[in-house]
Parts: C-alpha cells; structure tokens; sequence
C-alpha cells in the first residue's frame, strides 16, 4: 500500500528525479509516470472511458435545453447573435445568461454542422476533460489512490451526468472553476504570480459562463492563497491585487462593452429590469438568486425551486438527496479528519492548503445551494460535485492511513465511523426509491452487504494486524459508497426521455415547486429534437432580414417537428426526474404544436402558414416567452421576437417599439391571448386588437401591416 504515499517532489527531490532516464510524453501519458504503480494509468484510463460512455450514450436521443439550443442556432445565423448571446437571430432579446458557453456550442456547430452531437460534443469533452483534471489535482497532493478515486466519484455522481448530457452551460462552468483550481495551487506551491493571475482568469471566463455563481469559491481561493503561499505576507497581498484586477477585466470585458454600445443597437438584455448586464449580475443571477423575490437590487430571481425548500436539509431531501448527498457525511468527516492530521504541519503545508480549497468549495457550495431562496434547479449543484470527489479521495485516504498505521490516537479510527455512516445514507436514500426497478434494489444490497463488511474488515484487520484484510476492508467500502450513486448514473445515461430544462438523474422522487426558473427555457413536453445531419439547410432557411448572416454557409438543420404539447407557462414541473419529465405528445387539429402562448397555441400549421406569408419580414412571428419562441424558432428555422423574455415580464417589447418594427415591415405577425397572454403588455395587446386583422383560423394571431400605424 505503499502507493498512497504521493510521488516525490520534483524540487525537493531533485537529484533522484535528474538520474531517471528519460520518459517520453507520449509514454507518460499512455502509461503514467516511471514512479507510478503499473495499474494507476490503466484504471485512469477506464474511469475516462467509463465517463465517457455515461456521458455520450444514445447521444443522437439527447433533446437538450431548447432556450440555449435556439440561442446556438440563431448564432450559426448571425455573428451578432453570436456576441450578444441573442435568442433569435434577428437580436431582439438576449438569453439571461452570459454567452460564453453559447460560443462553446456555437463554433461547434459552426465547424461541424447544426445538431444535436455538435451541440453535445464540448459537453462531453468538458465535462470528461473534468474528470482527468480532478484526478491530477488530487493525485499530485496525496497520491494515485486518493486521485483515483476522486476522479471515479466525480464520474458517478449522479446529477453530473445528468448534465453533461444537456446543453445548460453548467459543464463549461465546472471545468473553468477547476482550470482555476488547478492554477492556485500552483501558485500556492511556487510563489509564483502569473499561476495566481490564470487563476483569475479562468474564473472570469466562468462568469461569463454563468456570472455569480462562478464566484461562490473565491473566499476559499483567496483564504488558501493568503495563508499557504511561501511568501512574505505584503507578497501575497500585493499578489492577491494584481490578481483581483485580473479578475475584474475577465469578468467584466464583455458586460461593459455590451452596456456601451446603445440600446438601440444591440439586444434587450434578457432577465434585466433596465436592459443592461449590470442589473442582470446583480439582480436576476446574483442577489435575486439568494434572496428570491425578497432582493431589493435589481431584478428578482423568482423564487421558484425545483429542489424543495431552502434550508440546510435541502440536499438531503427526497428530490436533492439522490443527486449529490451520496458521499456528503463520509466527505465532511474526511474532510474534519484530514484537516487534523495535518494539524501541526508547515503553514505552507500542501496538502493542507489542498484540503483546506477542496473543503471550501465543498462548504461554500453547500450553504450557498441550501440557503438560496431564489430560483433554484437540482443541475446547480453539479458545481459542489468536484468537492465532495476530491475530499472523499484525498480525505479518504488520510484516513486510511491513519487507521492503517494507528496514529493520530482517536482519529485513526474514524474511518470505520465515516465508511459507516456514509453505508447508512446510501441505504436509506436508496430506500426512498425501492420498487423503482432492479438496479436500485440491487445497489441497496450491495450497499448494505458492502458497507457492513468493509466496517467489520477494517475492525477485524486492524485488532488482528492483518494489512491485506484491511485492504481489502477499504477496497469493499468503495464498492459499497459508490453502488447508489452508479445505479443513479446508469439511469442518467440510459433514459430514453430527459427533461433538456431541468435534467436530473435516477427515479422519480418528488416534485419540487414550479415556477419561473431561470437558468434555461422549459422545454415542451413531449419534444425530442431529431439527430439531424450536417450541413442540411433548415425548413424555411435564413430568413431575409437576419443581419449578419452566414450566407451560403451551411450550418445543419434545427431540430424540426418537435411538435409537442407546450403551454407554453412556467407553472410547474417536477424537476424530480428525466425519466418522469416525458408526456404523450397531444395533436391540435391544426397540427402538432411548438409551444403555447397564454390562451392558444403555437401549432405546426400556424408555423407553415407564418412562413408562407412572411413577405420579406425579419421576424416570422412575435411571442410573449422566450419558450414559445425558442420551440418556433428551432421548428422553422427563422427569428421569433420573445417580446417578455424567460417568464414574460421583461419590458423588451414596448408599444412605441412593436409600431417602429411594423411601420418598418420587419414584423407582421403577433400572437395574443384573449386576456392579453402571459407577459403580454396590456397596452400593446389592446393596440394590437384594434388595429391588426385577426387570423381567423389561429386563435389569438393578428397580422399587422405598415398601413396599420398611425
């Protein structure tokens, strides 16, 4: 076992590394460092493939998130939507979230073709690429056995699965934050700057991913940094500053050039109360996400929660539970452990200066996700997953050393306590779901059999001195730990049906409240898009008012005939399950639909009869949300105003505007309710009534011509 020990410092260790012969690249990455034990790169190699399997299976089946797959679209379309993260390629509306991994999905649709592998591809690619970093993180502080197994941990916690199978940009936001990780620790162990500054960066990129949320571990990256980089104390302050400012430029580059430039030249920023990225930083994805409704700065963030109620038990409970608490008790008393073992060390200590990030991520997370009272989707929590996998490898560990060698006095004995107590949760959360299907009763057996031997080996082995039992003690308790969380990652990977808006992974639970959410557009029930091929025009390509189009550029089909039932309201959704978020297709007599709007519904022959009498209009049609137009623009393939944004109460379209784009002949068509419709302007749909000519055969469509404007 002497393989936990971590491989020998290249700077402390100089000589003997000088009089090793020389290993290739190629060689090291094949077969691992000469230093290394013969299985550590085989077993790397298969978690990467096992990762890859869970995360790619059935790829061509994947629906994805419509919101963002529609914004990916209409940037294949348009350079300008590109930038500006627009929903629609005509620039009418921005989605509520930075663009950064639109432009990850988007040049890969432009390399490879518009569809659902290209869309996929970085997700994957990401959200592998994860997993290896974390395995090299870890090992380089605590050895190949703790980097190991953080890396197979993270491969199978549920909800990351989950959502590296989707098009919600959280994968892009993890890798970043661990990129960012990756180069703190080494300027932790270096004293060297510019580590620190790409550090920086790299969490300025994840804000521009997914703004505030990038931000939760910053405490805990410049608490580590202060206390454990080898440098004097005005050093790393200083440092600190230089890297503080590096942040804020990476940050905030594409917010301030996007707020200069005139509303009237740009999009409406999405999700804000006063068209400007400031207030959406501050208000819909930053303190409307913590406090809900509540925020009194900026825009609010709904309140809506599909993971139950806020509070510290919120990831224990029948919806959050099975997605990421698998591991929590065994990683916080790890965590605790390794941190005392490593008591008396060095305030430059690295292991302990590891420790101490991977647990602040871990506890930042955790309070953050359980005490948001703003929108909140069960994907979030994928961020916290690189915590608890590097805390269950690296604490994990420590504690086996300490029990194996029988120091530390009463901490070399809390790993049969943590292996215990992690076994009990596992089977209680898999208790939740029994009768669900095979998988799960046989992961509870596995579980409860696997966890009760590895605590009665470890005892057994340790009062009889046998090393090989207490190895084998521990190899059973992996088994036993991570039996729940694989039998929830097979069914992740595996579901035929996945709900693109709120993915999440194994049985259904429980329903979370409904509501507003931000964070992607709810998708129609019902709807898949189709694995469609490269470089196939869509139905109804390019319409002619889209600026900065590609031209003769073929950029693949949009999913087309996804005609499904949509209501096109944020009312509920179960957020339990992607297994429960399917529903039967329902037909109107006019045809499938692609989304509802308030009293009526958008159905696939009012989207025929749209394109047929288009007449040169930029926009096909203008909607109250951003869900009804992103279900229309993926069918169609042409620009659709979302007048309302996400939940319809954005005040993008005004009434002044609306008469400036018909006069203009660059909008014919509006869709309204009876009552005015889901975020339909009062004013505009009074107007709209009175002075456009109601489409008799499609409720609630008027068809408005530059005569109609006064």
């Amino acid at each position: 076992m002497t393989t936990l020990a971590p491989p020998p410092n290249p700077v402390q260790d100089g000589r003997h590394r000088a009089a090793a012969p020389p290993v290739s690249r190629a060689r090291r990455l094949f077969l691992g460092a000469p230093e290394d034990p013969r299985w550590a790169r085989p077993a790397l190699w298969a978690i990467l493939l096992l990762a890859t399997a869970l995360y790619a299976w059935n790829l061509s089946s994947l629906t994805g998130n419509t919101f963002y797959d529609a914004a990916v679209y209409s940037g294949t379309k348009s350079w300008k939507a590109f930038f500006f993260g627009a929903l629609d390629s005509g620039s009418f509306i921005t989605v509520d979230k930075p663009p950064f991994a639109l432009w990850v999905m988007g040049l890969s649709a432009r390399a490879f073709g518009y569809g659902t592998w290209q869309l996929m591809l970085p997700m994957v690619a990401v959200g592998v690429g994860s997993v290896g970093l974390l395995y090299r993180l870890v090992k380089r502080d605590f050895g190949v056995v703790a980097g190991t197994v953080a890396a197979l941990v993270l491969t199978l916690t549920p909800i990351t699965v989950a959502i590296n199978r989707d098009t919600n940009p959280d994968p892009i936001l993890v890798f970043l934050m661990l990129l960012g990780a990756a180069a703190l620790l080494k300027a932790v162990r270096t004293g060297r700057l510019m580590p620190l500054v790409w550090s920086a960066v790299a969490i300025g990129f994840a804000f521009n991913t997914k703004m505030m949320q990038a931000y939760v571990v910053l405490p805990a990256f410049f608490v580590v940094y202060l206390w454990a980089a080898d440098l004097s104390l005005g050093r790393r302050v200083r440092n600190l500053a230089v890297a503080t400012a590096a942040l804020v430029v990476s940050s905030a580059w594409w917010m301030v050039i996007v707020d200069l430039i005139p509303a009237s030249s740009r999009p409406y920023i999405g999700g804000s109360t006063d068209n400007t990225v400031w207030d959406l930083v501050i208000g819909y994805n930053g303190f409307g996400r913590i406090f809900g409704a509540s925020s009194s700065v900026g825009s609010a963030g709904n309140g809506a929660s599909f993971g139950g109620s806020s509070g510290l038990y919120r990831m224990f409970n029948d919806i959050m539970g099975g997605q990421i608490s698998w591991l929590i008790p065994f990683a916080a008393i790890a965590l605790v452990g390794g941190l005392v073992l490593r008591g008396r060390a060095p305030r430059t200590d690295a292991r302990r200066a590891a420790l101490m990030l991977w647990g602040g991520w871990f506890v930042l997370h955790f309070l953050t996700f359980s005490l948001a009272e703003g929108t909140f989707h069960p994907y979030y929590v994928t961020a916290m997953a690189p915590g608890i996998a590097a805390l269950a490898g690296a604490g994990g560990v420590m504690l086996y050393k300490a029990f194996r060698e029988g120091s530390a006095a009463a901490w070399g004995w809390v790993l049969p306590a943590a292996v215990a107590a992690g076994t009990v949760w596992a089977v209680v959360l898999l208790q939740r779901v029994s009768g669900s299907g095979t998988v799960y009763t046989v992961a509870e057996v596995v579980a409860a059999l696997g966890g009760a031997l590895a605590v009665t080996g470890l005892l057994v082995g340790r009062f009889m001195k046998r090393q090989k039992l207490i190895g084998f003690a521990a190899l059973a308790a992996i088994v036993a730990l991570l039996a729940g969380p694989a039998a929830y990652s097979v069914s992740a990977a595996t579901t035929a049906s996945t709900n693109g808006t709120n993915p999440t992974a194994g049985p259904s639970t429980g329903g979370g409240m409904g509501g507003m959410g931000g964070g992607g557009g709810q998708r129609p029930s019902g709807s898949a898009p189709s694995g469609t091929k490269s470089g196939t025009a869509p139905t109804g390509s390019g319409s002619s008012g889209s600026s900065g189009s590609s031209g003769g550029q073929s950029m693949g089909q949009p999913p087309t005939g996804t005609g499904s039932t949509g209501t096109g309201s944020t009312g509920t959704e179960s957020g339990s399950s992607s297994s429960s978020s399917s529903s039967s297709s329902s037909e109107s007599q006019s045809g499938r639909t692609a989304g509802g709007m308030g009293g009526g519904q958008v159905s696939s022959a009012m989207i025929t009869y749209l394109k047929k009498h288009q007449d040169g209009a930029t926009w096909l049609v203008a909607v109250a949300t951003d869900q009804t137009a992103s279900s229309i623009i993926l069918e169609s393939g042409q620009p659709v105003i979302s007048m309302g944004g996400w939940s319809g109460s954005d005040n993008a379209m005004t009434l002044a505007k609306l008469k400036s784009l018909v006069k203009s002949g660059k909008l014919h068509y509006i869709v309204v309710s009876s009552d005015g419709g889901q975020g339909t302007n009062t004013e505009i749909a009074t107007w709209v009534k009175k002075h456009g000519s109601a489409v008799s055969a499609y409720s609630g469509l008027y068809r408005l011509d530059a005569s109609d404007v006064s």
